[in-house]
C-alpha cells in the first residue's frame, strides 16, 4: 500500500515556494479569473519550468545523434531524462522507452508479450484505466486467448489481491493491472499481489500502469519486479506529447517492433524531441528539490523519495480535511446531502481523489453548478467508455470526482466544502 501511513501539511512559507513555481494554479489561463482547479486525475498542473525548459530545448535545430558541440549537449539532456525516469521508477536494470504516449506504450507493450510468450490466459481487473484492459482484451481476442478479470471490490474500491491471484495459473501468460484507480484513488497492494502471483507462476509477465499514481507515491522497481510500467509526464508535472515505459531485460529482447540492426533496449521508434528528456528532468529536479527540505542525504533517489514522502503526506492531511473537516468547515463525510462513494477508512490505501453524488442534482448540473462557483470538477460517468467498467462494478451510474494536487492548501479544500454546502443547500 502506500509508504505514507500520517498526514502532515506544508508549512505557509514552503507552500508559497511550492505554488510559485505551477502554472495557472489559482486562475483561469483563458479568462485570467480566480478559479479553484480540482481536475488533475484528468489533467493536470504543470511546473513552469518543465514548460519553459521544454521550449527551450526543442528551439534547437540539432540532432543530438552528430558529433558536434550543441548535438553531443541534446544527447547529454536525453542521458539525463532517461536517468532521471529510472529515478522515479527506482529502475536499476532493464530500459526505458519513449512513446508517443502511455496508452501507446501500454498497447504496444502488451501486445509484444501476448504475442510471444506461450499460455492460454491473461489476467487483469475490473478497475483498470480502458488503456490497460482494452489492450490487453484486443490482444486475448485477437490470439484466442481467455481474458480472467479479477471483481473490484465494492467498500475499499479497489481490488482483492486474492481476487486477482486466483485468477492465475501455470497458463497465465501475464498479470496487467492498474497501480492506483483514477476513479476510486484506491491503491492496489502492489508488493502483495507481486509476491502472491510470482509464487503461483514464477516467471509469469507483469504489466502495471502507474500513470495515475507517480505524481502522489512512490514507485520502486527494487521491491515490485515488474515486466512493464508506465507514466504520462503531463500527468506528472510535465508536458504532453510523450509517455515514458520500463521495460524489462527479458521483455526487452522479445521481438518488438524495431529498425533493423537494433538491438536489446533500442526500441524508440523515431526521434523523441529533446525537450521531453529535459522536462521529465525538471519534474525530477522539482521533487529532489522538496525532498531537500526533508532530508540531509544528497544521492538523487533519496532526495526523490523524500520529496514524494512529504507529496503524500501533505496529500493525506489534505483529504483528511476534504473528508473530516476542520475547526473552520465540515467535511463531506458529515455534510446532510451528500455521499461519498467508496469510502474506506484507511486513507493510507488511498490516492488524492474523492468521489461524491449531491442529493437530487444530477452529476453534469453538479459540475456545471461547481463551475459557478469557479470551482473544476469532473463528472465520470457510466456512458464514458473511460468510467463505465469501473462505476458498474461499484454499482455506480456515475460519481463527482475531486481530484487535486500536493500543491493545493488546506483554504481551497474549505472554500470547496462550502461551495458544496451552498449548492446542496438551494
Amino acid at each position: 500500500m502506500s509508504h505514507v501511513t500520517e498526514g502532515r501539511l506544508f508549512d505557509s512559507q514552503l507552500m508559497g515556494e511550492i505554488r510559485d513555481k505551477f502554472a495557472y494554479i489559482d486562475v483561469d489561463p483563458l479568462t485570467n479569473k480566480k478559479r479553484i482547479f480540482f481536475d488533475n486525475a484528468g489533467g493536470s498542473f504543470r511546473l513552469k519550468r518543465a514548460n519553459e525548459r521544454f521550449a527551450e530545448v526543442d528551439l534547437f535545430p540539432d540532432h543530438p545523434m552528430r558529433g558536434h558541440e550543441t548535438a553531443v549537449y541534446l544527447a547529454n539532456i536525453e542521458k539525463q531524462g532517461i536517468d532521471d525516469v529510472r529515478t522515479i521508477f527506482n529502475a536499476k536494470n532493464g530500459y526505458i522507452v519513449p512513446y508517443y504516449t502511455a496508452s501507446q506504450a501500454m498497447f504496444n507493450l502488451t501486445g509484444v508479450v501476448l504475442e510471444h510468450i506461450e499460455g492460454t490466459n491473461v489476467v487483469t481487473t475490473e478497475l483498470e484505466h480502458p488503456s490497460l484492459f482494452d489492450s490487453a482484451k484486443f490482444y486475448a481476442d485477437k490470439l484466442g486467448k481467455e481474458l480472467r478479470v479479477a471483481p473490484t471490490n465494492k467498500v475499499t474500491g479497489g481490488v482483492d489481491v486474492e481476487e486477482i491471484t486466483k485468477l492465475i495459473d501455470q497458463d497465465t501468460i501475464s498479470l496487467n493491472f492498474i497501480y492506483a484507480s483514477n476513479i476510486s484513488g484506491a491503491i492496489l497492494d502492489v508488493e502483495k499481489i507481486i509476491k502472491a502471483a510470482r509464487e503461483i507462476k514464477p516467471d509469469l509477465y507483469i504489466i502495471v500502469d502507474a500513470v495515475q499514481h507517480a505524481p502522489h507515491g512512490l514507485i520502486d522497481l527494487e521491491k515490485t519486479d515488474v515486466d512493464v510500467i508506465n507514466i504520462a509526464p503531463y500527468k506528472f508535472f510535465g508536458v504532453r506529447g510523450v509517455g515514458f515505459a520500463y521495460v524489462s531485460d527479458r521483455a526487452a529482447q522479445l521481438p518488438h517492433q524495431r529498425l533493423l540492426g537494433k538491438v536489446g533496449g533500442e526500441l524508440g521508434l523515431g526521434s523523441v524531441t529533446p525537450g521531453h528528456f529535459a522536462a521529465i528532468s525538471e519534474v525530477v529536479d522539482y521533487v529532489c528539490w522538496l525532498g531537500e527540505k526533508f532530508t540531509d542525504a544528497k544521492e538523487r533517489r533519496a532526495l526523490y523519495e523524500a520529496g514524494m514522502t512529504a507529496i503524500a503526506s501533505h496529500e493525506r492531511a489534505l483529504l483528511e480535511v476534504l473528508l473530516e473537516g476542520n475547526d473552520n468547515v465540515k467535511g463531506l463525510r458529515e455534510i446532510i446531502g451528500v455521499t461519498v462513494h467508496l469510502d474506506y477508512e484507511d486513507l493510507s490505501t488511498r490516492d488524492f481523489i474523492v468521489g461524491i453524488t449531491l442529493d437530487g442534482i444530477g452529476y453534469e448540473e453538479a459540475v456545471r453548478l461547481y463551475g459557478e462557483e469557479d470551482v473544476v470538477v469532473y463528472e465520470r460517468v457510466a456512458s464514458s467508455i473511460y468510467s463505465k467498467r469501473m462505476l458498474e462494478s461499484f454499482d455506480l451510474t456515475g460519481t463527482i470526482r475531486i481530484s487535486p494536487m500536493h500543491c493545493q492548501t488546506v483554504e481551497e479544500i474549505e472554500t470547496f466544502l462550502n461551495v458544496t454546502e451552498k449548492i446542496i443547500s438551494k
